[in-house]
């Protein structure tokens, strides 16, 4: 990414502070508070609401998405490994289509890329998800149908667990889950470190037509307290080119389809 870029990014997520404050912002008040050219702030106005973070209005912005609310674990920078295999899997998806997210950084980073893309905009999507801050943000895209899975809310990751998260995943259908984890083997299968959310994950797996793990190259090899599902349930797998290359090997003979990005 070049210097530019760099700025760029910043001065997005500066604007978004302050708006998450302001609610909007004039192109004055813009390059005033960051002490840039008005022209320079009117093309980032423009970006924001062509990535649907904002919405354009005469002489500035006003806000429309709750992204810049969220904590600061779920905010990525544009170089972040995570932004590239959130980008590659959002690419993958189809007009039409029904679709599982559970939560995660990484997850809710593929939300984000599906929601921006316009070409989606007169077909939409259907979003099945368990977690808070996904179904919140995708709730405000009038072409996503956003439905939330119910049960009780785990703090730690915003996403709902619980009997009832279950027994309404048995009713459903998706098309294709895009599932964040804390770790890959292929020996040891897919795993995450608490017990209720493998459950719902588990259940979002066996309602899932395709499954597509997202993770970063650290989560390759490793494994966690509970089970999801074994290796020879995950379709695909995107991850970054840190990860362990003789793991990917192991995977791929597994039968797993390995994107690196």
């Amino acid at each position: 990414m070049t210097g530019a870029e760099v700025d760029q990014q910043s001065r997005w997520r500066r604007l978004l502070d302050l708006l998450s404050t302001r609610e909007r912002l004039t192109v004055s008040q813009g390059a005033e508070l960051l002490g840039v050219s008005p022209a320079t702030v009117r093309r980032d106005f423009s970006e924001l609401a062509a990535r649907q973070l904002a919405t354009r209005v005469h002489g500035g912005v006003v806000a429309t998405s709750v992204a810049y609310e969220l904590p600061a674990r779920y905010r990525l920078a544009e170089n972040d490994p995570r932004v590239r295999i959130a980008r590659a899997a959002a690419a993958g998806v189809s007009p039409g289509a029904v679709i599982g997210f559970n939560g995660g950084t990484t997850t809710t980073a593929v939300a984000r890329h599906v929601a921006q893309r316009p070409d989606l905009r007169d077909s939409g999507v259907t979003a099945v998800t368990n977690s808070l801050n996904i179904a919140t943000e995708l709730v405000l895209r009038p072409y996503i149908r956003t439905i939330c899975i119910g049960g009780e809310a785990r703090p730690e990751s915003y996403e709902l667990h619980g009997p009832y998260a279950a027994v309404l995943l048995k009713e459903l259908r998706v098309e294709c889950l895009f599932l964040g984890i804390d770790a890959i083997n292929a020996e040891a299968g897919v795993t995450c470190g608490h017990l209720g959310e493998a459950t719902v994950n588990a259940e979002m797996v066996r309602a899932a037509q395709r499954v597509v793990v997202v993770a970063h190259g650290a989560k390759v090899g490793g494994y966690a307290l509970a089970r999801i599902c074994g290796s020879s349930d995950v379709d695909e797998l995107i991850t970054d080119d840190s990860a362990d290359a003789s793991e990917i090997d192991r995977l791929r003979d597994a039968g797993v389809t390995v994107t690196l990005v």
